[in-house]
C-alpha cells in the first residue's frame, strides 16, 4: 500500500506527495451536473463587469458570466453516479441516536492550538462561500423520537433542502441545489448577494458602507438582535465582531484611496475597496487561520507557498511575480484555471466544513484594562436575538481580547455543543444542528465515510479501530451502526479519526481542503489574472500585501496593543493581560512544544 503524505520521512517527499495529490484531485474530483447554471442572458460585458466585482457574483469568468453566480448550483468533489441522495437509508442509523451517543458534548475538549476568534473566523467565511436557504416549513423531513428525548418537539422536523427547478426526481441522479451566496471569495457576508442587499449596507458617500459613529454596524430595520450586513443568517456575537471590523476597515480603505485619488467617484471607491477587502479576507484565511489550525511543518511551507510560492514573501514583495509560475510566485496573480470543471463551490466542500464542535458552550468575558471577569454566558445568550443586547453591553476591546484568550473546541466525536443541539432560531424553530449535519449529507447525496475516502483515492477502513485509535469510540460507533463499517457516516468518520500530526481535524477533510483551497483562488480572476495595481490601484494592491489580521485589529482596536502587539499568531490562544509574552519559536522546528494532544485517542 502507497504511504500517506505524512507518512514519508522528509519534509521535501511530504511536499512533493501534497503536489501531486493536489494535481490528481484537481484531475479527477472536479464534476458539475447538467442545469447547474440556469440559462439567462448577460448580453456584453460592459467596462464595469470588467473592471470590478458584481452584486451576483456573474462576469467573474468574462467568457461565461453565469460561472458561480449566486442562485447557480453547487458541483461535486466525487462522480455524479457516486452522489444520489440515501433515501432508503435517510434516518438508518437514526440521527438524533447518533447525535446524542456520539456527537454531544460530554465534556468540553479544547483544541488548544486555535482560538475562540479562530472558530468565530470559520463560521464568518461559511457566510461568505454558501448558504442552500431556509427551506419551506410544510416540506420537512420528519424524524421520530424515542421515548424520554427531550427534545421539544416529536417529531423533529428538519426543513428539506430546496432543489433547482425543472430537474428530474432526486432519486435517478445527482441532485442539484442552488447557492444563495456568491461561489467567489468575495466577502458577500459583508458586501451581500444581490444589488438589493448590497444597496441596504451602503452609504453612497466616498464608497463607504454604514457604520455608526460609534463603530458599530447600524441595528438591523426589522429582525431584533441583528445586525445590518450582507449575511445575517446564525448571528451570533463572534461573527458580530467580525462583520464589525471589516465593514470598519473597508472604510479605511475607502479614506486611503480618496486621499491619493480625489477624483474617484463614490462607485469607484467602493468597488475598489471591496477588491481590496475581499482580498485581504482570502490572504488572511491562507496564511494566518490555516497555518494556525493546520500546524504540520509541511502545510506551514505548503499554505505560505499558495499564496506567495516557493521564493517567499519577501522576494515576492521586492520583486513581483517570476513569470507565471504558481510553484515560484504561489497562485495569488497566476493566470485563470478552472482545470477540470467550471467553477463552483461543491456539496462535499460543504460538508468538510460542518466544524461545529470548535464552538465553545460556556463563554466567560473579561475587562482588557484589568483582566476581571465580567460575566459569563451559555452560548444561546450570545446568539440571535440576544446578540445586539449583548454587544452594546461590552466594549469592543473586552470582547475582542475574551475570544482572544478562550480556546476553541477540538474538532472530534463528544465534543458538539449541547447549546447547538436544542438551538432556537429567530423564527422560533428550535434545531438539533449535530442531527441536522447528518441528515443533510444523507439527503444531499455525500456519500458515507468509507465511500467518501475511495473516492479520494484514500484506503477503506475495514474494521471500526482502523477507523479511530480510541477503543471507546471504535466500541460506540460499532454499537450505533451495528456492525457495518460502510454504511458509518462521513461526519462521524472525519470526527472520528486521529488527525495528523499538529492537525486540527481529519485528513479527510484535508483532502477536499487542499483541492478547493487554491481552487478559490486559482479559478477568480481578481485574485488571478486581475491581481494588479492597474485593477486594484497601487494603494489597494499594497493594502492588500502589507496587512495582516492583527494590523486590522490594532487599526481599529488600538488598545489591544500590550495585549496582541508580539503575539505571532492573532488566532492562537492570546497572553492574559499583563502576563509575559511568550517567545515566537520557530513553527517548523519548535512543533511539538506548541501542538499539544488535545483529543483522547
Amino acid at each position: 500500500m502507497s504511504r500517506e503524505w505524512y507518512e514519508y520521512p522528509a519534509l521535501t517527499l511530504q511536499l512533493k506527495a501534497l503536489s501531486e495529490e493536489r494535481d490528481k484531485l484537481r484531475d479527477d474530483n472536479l464534476y458539475e451536473a447538467d442545469g447547474v447554471r440556469p440559462p439567462k442572458d448577460y448580453g456584453e460585458a460592459t467596462d464595469e463587469v470588467k473592471r470590478a466585482r458584481t452584486p451576483d457574483g456573474s462576469w467573474n469568468d468574462l467568457a461565461t458570466p453565469a460561472m458561480g453566480a449566486r442562485g447557480t448550483g453547487f458541483g461535486r468533489n466525487v462522480p455524479l453516479n457516486k452522489t444520489k441522495p440515501d433515501t432508503t437509508r435517510l434516518l438508518d442509523p437514526h440521527p438524533r441516536e447518533i447525535s446524542e451517543k456520539l456527537m454531544a458534548r460530554d465534556e468540553f475538549k479544547p483544541a488548544g492550538i486555535l482560538n475562540a476568534l479562530g472558530a468565530a473566523w470559520l463560521q464568518f467565511e461559511n457566510h461568505n462561500w454558501f448558504f442552500h436557504g431556509n427551506g419551506v416549513a410544510e416540506n420537512a423531513i420528519e424524524i421520530p423520537l424515542t421515548e424520554g428525548d427531550s427534545f421539544p418537539e416529536n417529531p423533529m422536523r428538519i426543513r428539506r433542502s430546496t432543489e433547482m427547478p425543472g430537474q428530474c426526481p432526486v432519486t435517478s441522479r445527482a441532485p442539484i441545489y442552488a447557492n444563495q451566496e456568491t461561489h467567489w471569495w468575495d466577502a458577500s457576508q459583508i458586501y451581500g448577494s444581490g444589488a438589493d442587499k448590497q444597496k441596504e449596507i451602503r452609504t453612497f458617500v466616498d464608497g463607504k458602507i454604514k457604520v455608526t459613529d460609534d463603530g458599530r454596524l447600524p441595528k438591523h430595520a426589522t429582525i431584533n438582535g441583528i445586525d445590518t450586513t450582507g449575511f445575517e443568517e446564525n448571528w451570533w456575537v463572534g461573527v458580530g465582531l467580525l462583520h464589525t471590523v471589516f465593514a470598519r476597515e473597508h472604510n479605511s480603505v475607502c479614506d486611503a484611496l480618496k486621499k491619493s485619488y480625489p477624483e474617484l467617484s463614490d462607485q469607484r471607491l467602493f468597488e475598489i475597496a471591496w477588491l481590496v477587502v475581499s482580498a485581504l479576507i482570502a490572504k488572511i484565511h491562507t496564511v494566518e487561520w490555516t497555518t494556525c489550525v493546520l500546524r504540520h511543518p509541511a502545510l506551514q511551507i505548503g499554505m505560505n507557498a499558495n499564496w506567495y510560492g516557493a521564493l517567499g514573501e519577501t522576494f515576492k514583495d521586492t520583486f513581483g511575480r517570476l513569470g507565471d509560475s504558481e510553484a515560484l510566485s504561489g497562485v495569488l496573480g497566476s493566470s485563470t484555471a478552472h482545470h477540470a470543471a467550471p467553477f463552483s463551490l461543491t456539496e462535499e466542500f460543504v460538508s468538510v466544513y460542518r466544524m461545529h464542535p470548535l464552538i465553545p458552550d460556556d463563554w466567560t468575558f473579561y475587562s482588557l484594562a484589568s483582566g476581571d471577569e465580567l460575566e459569563s454566558k451559555y452560548f444561546t445568550e450570545l446568539q440571535g436575538k440576544h446578540t445586539r443586547d449583548f454587544m452594546d453591553r461590552l466594549e469592543f476591546g473586552d470582547m475582542w481580547y475574551s475570544f482572544g484568550l478562550a480556546s476553541a473546541g477540538a474538532v472530534c466525536l463528544h465534543n458538539y455543543p449541547n447549546a447547538l443541539r436544542s438551538l432556537e432560531r429567530l423564527d422560533g424553530q428550535v434545531t438539533d444542528l449535530a442531527t441536522l449535519d447528518i441528515v443533510r449529507d444523507r439527503e444531499r447525496g455525500i456519500p458515507r465515510y468509507n465511500d467518501f475516502r475511495e473516492m479520494l483515492r484514500m484506503p477503506r477502513r475495514k474494521t471500526f479501530d482502523e477507523i479511530t485509535p480510541n477503543r471507546q469510540w471504535a466500541r460506540e460507533i460499532a454499537d450505533i451502526y451495528r456492525g457495518d463499517v460502510d454504511s458509518v457516516d462521513l461526519q462521524i468518520g472525519m470526527q472520528a479519526e486521529k488527525p495528523p500530526k499538529g492537525f486540527g481535524f481529519s485528513d479527510t477533510a484535508f483532502r477536499i481542503f487542499i483541492l478547493m483551497a487554491s481552487r478559490r483562488i486559482k479559478s477568480d480572476r481578481f485574485l488571478t489574472t486581475d491581481f494588479r495595481p492597474e485593477v486594484y490601484t497601487k494603494v489597494g494592491f499594497d493594502w492588500v500585501n502589507n496587512t495582516s489580521m492583527k494590523d486590522v485589529l490594532l487599526r481599529h482596536y488600538p488598545e489591544l496593543a500590550p495585549v496582541i502587539g508580539d503575539v505571532e499568531r492573532v488566532f492562537a490562544p492570546w497572553p492574559k493581560v499583563g502576563a509575559p509574552v511568550p517567545g515566537k519559536p520557530n513553527p517548523i522546528v519548535r512543533l511539538a512544544d506548541t501542538v499539544k494532544s488535545y483529543v483522547p485517542w
